[in-house]
């Protein structure tokens, strides 16, 4: 977006671009998101942000009337494959934090010197103060809806010091942490240790995205339904458990996280995970407004706004459950993974039912010839994978490019196009990934009608948003046809690979 456009939207009070750029203001030293009810400034008087962290370098603080924090993120990062995205990504997830700048660099393939530089130059701020920022934010959240004691909130936020804390928080938003905090937010119960949050997103938002985690959950790791997920998690500093609920029939139809159990140094990063899982920083309408322009799938988009694509918790856990669910059915993917599941530890924090973890690479290198049932190509390749990731030669995460996750997946047996595509799907958020050769998108598209004439095979006009393309093909398969249920060839919301990688 130019200069004008930005100004438009900021004089239309537009939602949908909150938390994707901020509106700084000269004369007040504030800057704002772009749906701030204040009266439009002068546009000579405006300077606009990628991030909130330029601001801040800048020398603005948070408008205290339109709290620019308190808002979804934007989808650019998953949209931009670029060092810019691919370390935004990593910043949310904590790595700043917990490995410095030079150890996010070096995940990224540069020195921490040619990093800053790119980072000021695309986002306006280096990762220091991106990470600063994040920290700032999460704070802010914990400040107005938990009871926590401000030290645990310096720390649950990745401050390193309380006086850090303090600091930072007058500097972002002109105020103490005290005055900030409200007596709005809900109290825990005495001797309870839960903390409940609310997730910002941008709506419409469709709660299809709970079923397909609900049909896939294995039970003892993760539980579902159709408005609620559950399930543990191993993060750097322990494990966790925590629960995602939907209330569509409450004011403002509230997502809420519950979390049972957590290392308050990993808090960031389950924050982060969360909200990768259910895509809420993604941008509804102009999705939507993309793919409504194919014929093949307006109707659908009318039936089901705000279509969410789900993410991935843990990346090796992701390519574990893609090789073991590979031309089989979604039903006989969660059987083998219950099985495989059994060499898992039991959780150290366990509570609701959910008591084991997913197991690491080590634990299914080691145990999992005894659990793993099928054909034995298959096995040796998640075998082969599995322990690929143990002994660290293969190491992938949110930090790839589709193109370096590909480069880095190709080479395993029986990974395929299909394999790397779906991942990168899942694991980076990539929203342009069209799986032509999976059955259950080819079983989708007869379902929806073939189109016009000059509709293409790859559905190119619903670039660069054809990852929820995708899912709306994959949820037309799994309805059922003419009253009864249909039976796809492969996972219903996943598909098949083609038989060429299935002889990989």
């Amino acid at each position: 977006m130019d200069f004008w456009q930005r100004y438009r939207a900021i004089d239309a009070r537009d939602t949908r671009f909150d938390g994707q750029f901020y509106t700084a203001v000269r004369t007040t030293g504030i800057y704002c998101r772009p749906s701030c009810p204040a009266r439009t400034p002068k546009a000579s008087n405006v300077t606009f942000y990628e991030t909130s962290a330029a601001a801040h370098d800048a020398g603005y603080r948070a408008c205290k009337r339109c709290l620019p924090e308190a808002v979804p993120g934007t989808p650019a990062w998953n949209l931009r494959q670029d060092i810019a995205g691919r370390a935004m990504r990593l910043i949310s997830d904590g790595v700043v934090t917990r490995d410095g700048v030079d150890g996010l660099a070096a995940r990224l393939g540069y020195s921490s010197r040619q990093l800053n530089r790119i980072l000021n130059q695309e986002l306006g701020a280096g990762p220091l103060s991106l990470a600063r920022a994040g920290r700032a934010q999460t704070a802010r959240t914990l400040l107005v809806s938990t009871s926590m004691k401000l030290a645990d909130v310096a720390f649950a936020a990745g401050f390193s010091s309380v006086r850090q804390f303090n600091e930072t928080m007058a500097e972002v938003f002109g105020m103490t942490p005290t005055a900030l905090r409200t007596a709005r937010h809900p109290r825990a119960p005495a001797g309870s240790t839960a903390l409940t949050l609310n997730l910002p997103y941008r709506e419409p938002f469709d709660p299809g995205v709970f079923n397909f985690l609900a049909v896939r959950a294995i039970p003892g790791i993760e539980a579902g339904t159709p408005t609620s997920y559950a399930r543990t998690l191993r993060l750097p500093q322990g494990d966790a458990r925590f629960r995602v609920e939907y209330d569509a029939g409450a004011p403002g139809r509230p997502l809420t996280l519950t979390i049972g159990a957590v290392d308050l140094r990993d808090l960031p990063a389950l924050l982060s995970r969360v909200r990768r899982l259910f895509d809420l920083d993604a941008d509804p309408v102009a999705i939507d407004s993309a793919l409504a322009g194919d014929a093949r799938l307006a109707a659908a988009v009318a039936g089901t706004p705000g279509i969410r694509m789900p993410g991935a918790m843990d990346p090796a856990e992701m390519l574990v459950r893609a090789m073991a669910g590979q031309q089989i059915t979604v039903a006989a993917a969660r059987t083998a993974l219950t099985q495989l599941a059994a060499v898992g530890r039991p959780s150290r924090s366990p509570g609701e039912g959910l008591e084991r973890m997913f197991p690491t690479p080590a634990e299914i290198a080691g145990g999992g010839p005894a659990v793993l049932r099928g054909p034995q190509r298959r096995i040796g390749a998640l075998l082969a994978a599995a322990a690929a990731m143990a002994d660290g030669g293969l190491d992938f995460g949110y930090g790839d490019s589709p193109e370096s996750l590909a480069a880095k997946l190709l080479p395993l047996p029986g990974v395929g196009p299909w394999t790397t595509g779906y991942l990168a799907m899942r694991i980076l958020g990539a929203p342009d990934v069209f799986l032509a050769n999976d059955a259950a998108v080819r079983n989708g598209i007869r379902a929806l009608g073939e189109g016009t004439a000059a509709s293409s095979a790859d559905f190119r006009e619903a670039s660069p948003w054809r990852s929820y393309a995708t899912m709306h093909l994959w949820r037309a398969a799994a309805r059922p046809a003419s009253g009864t249920r249909r039976r796809t060839a492969a996972h219903t919301n996943q598909g098949t690979r083609p038989a060429e990688e299935a002889n990989r």
